[in-house]
């Protein structure tokens, strides 16, 4: 009798009938969907010609018709091809063993080492913390890097962009900032950036000793837009999940623009009009959601500071996205082409920078001896054109006769090799000794 009951309830467990849709659409990369009920952001597998199956997660509707957006290249694909809903939601599952690995935006490993493990569940969507619940930004945070640790220092759960146009040095240095910083856990983003510069970023800017404390999550640009996405969120979770443990976090994204344009293709592929400079409007509601669930939690232990590269088209400092980047960080740091056709590298322009959060972290004296170098290089600025053709004349404003003496070591200063240290307590003591 038992076991007759029990049958039955095995058999009642087992659905009448399973929900499938037909694809009636293909356009680019959006495709269309009807038949079955779907909700937005639920997976799906399309059927292929071959009799294989794709990926795709459904990105909007209308009346009975759903959006779909595949994972990977959709290739094979025919009309009335099935669409499969996916029930069962795919947890994923983090813990130390994740540390050294590098996966793509669904959180599987990429780098051929196996498996991942964990002990504790990780949304792949970053979480939000109340802001009256949020830790303050109160200890410096070391980057390593002269002009940042002196003249613009950063505090840990700080969030800040690094602006600026293509090839003056933002991936060194980041690279940089990514070897030197004293934090526990380095998560890095590589969102819509060429291919190529991956494997060198993970073995010459990482190596093998950065690696281990790190977890690389990849999405070139070759990648679907709906990958791009997804990566950068789970990069945010991951952070977070670490920053909640008690450690402190570094995350670094490469880069925010790519993942705006990311967010530009979706929403203009589901008929969204476009606005500024082809972004439709919910673009620049998207990112401060973003950037949000970055910075500190409501543990007192932990920490997750994070840099975004925020990719300035045309040198344009005014470019939308760079400007809602300046609006919602906590600082902005400009790089220039002027000073890396210089060979000024870092190529950071200290007088067009700032860190928001370094009053918060540095005493008085240094904050003063900042803004006075900070002066004299920008008073130095002003008459740099007319020393080389002899127009200026010396002993009109002693202040000025001052930067224009003092300026060299100023520049030696702010410049530093990719392989050189720069600890905060002798970045501090020599912005003190020029300030003198």
């Amino acid at each position: 009798m038992i076991t007759d009951v029990l049958r039955r309830l095995e058999i009642d467990d087992v659905p009448v009938a399973t929900p499938t849709g037909r694809l009636v659409g293909a356009s680019g990369l959006l495709l269309e969907s009807a038949g079955c009920p779907l909700y937005t952001g639920q997976r799906c597998q399309i059927e292929t010609m071959d009799g294989g199956w794709l990926d795709a997660q459904v990105v909007g509707f209308r009346d009975k018709l759903s959006f779909l957006m595949p994972f990977k290249k959709p290739v094979g694909l025919t009309t009335g091809a099935r669409v499969l809903p996916v029930q069962d939601k795919l947890d994923l599952m983090i813990g130390p063993s994740w540390l050294g690995r590098m996966v793509n935006g669904l959180g599987e490993p990429i780098d051929g080492l196996g498996r991942l493990g964990g002990e504790h569940p990780l949304d792949p969507h970053p979480p939000r913390v109340h802001p009256l619940k949020k830790k303050r930004v109160s200890e410096p945070l070391d980057v390593g890097v002269r002009a940042i640790n002196g003249m613009l220092t950063l505090g840990k759960g700080q969030r800040v962009g690094l602006m600026a146009g293509s090839g003056v040095g933002k991936s060194v240095l980041l690279g940089t900032i990514t070897r030197q910083t004293a934090v526990d856990v380095v998560v890095v983003g590589l969102i819509g950036e060429r291919g190529r510069e991956v494997r060198e970023f993970v073995e010459l800017s990482l190596g093998e000793e950065g690696l281990k404390k790190a977890v690389v999550v990849i999405a070139p640009a070759d990648e679907s837009p709906l990958m791009r996405l997804m990566a950068t969120e789970l990069c945010h979770s991951i952070a977070a999940h670490f920053r909640d443990q008690g450690k402190d976090v570094l995350l670094l994204v490469d880069s925010l623009t790519r993942y705006a344009m990311a967010r530009r293709e979706v929403a203009l592929a589901l008929g969204e009009p476009p606005a500024t400079r082809g972004y439709p409007p919910s673009v620049f509601s998207l990112l401060p959601q973003l950037v949000e669930s970055a910075g500190n939690g409501e543990n007192p232990q932990g920490s997750m500071s994070a840099i975004y590269t925020v990719l300035a088209e045309g040198d344009d400092q005014q470019d939308p996205v760079v400007d809602t980047a300046r609006a919602i960080l906590d600082g902005h740091i400009v790089l220039t082409r002027e000073l890396a056709e210089r060979g000024h590298y870092p190529a950071i322009d200290i007088a067009a920078s700032i860190s928001r959060c370094m009053a918060l972290v540095v005493d008085k004296a240094h904050l003063n001896a900042a803004r006075m170098v900070k002066e004299m290089a920008s008073r130095h600025a002003q008459v740099r054109d007319l020393i080389p053709l002899g127009a200026y004349v010396a002993g009109a404003d002693p202040q000025t006769d001052h930067a224009v003496s003092l300026y060299p070591d100023i520049e030696a200063y702010l410049r530093q090799g990719v392989a050189e240290a720069a600890p905060m307590a002798q970045c501090v003591a020599r912005i003190q000794e020029l300030a003198a």
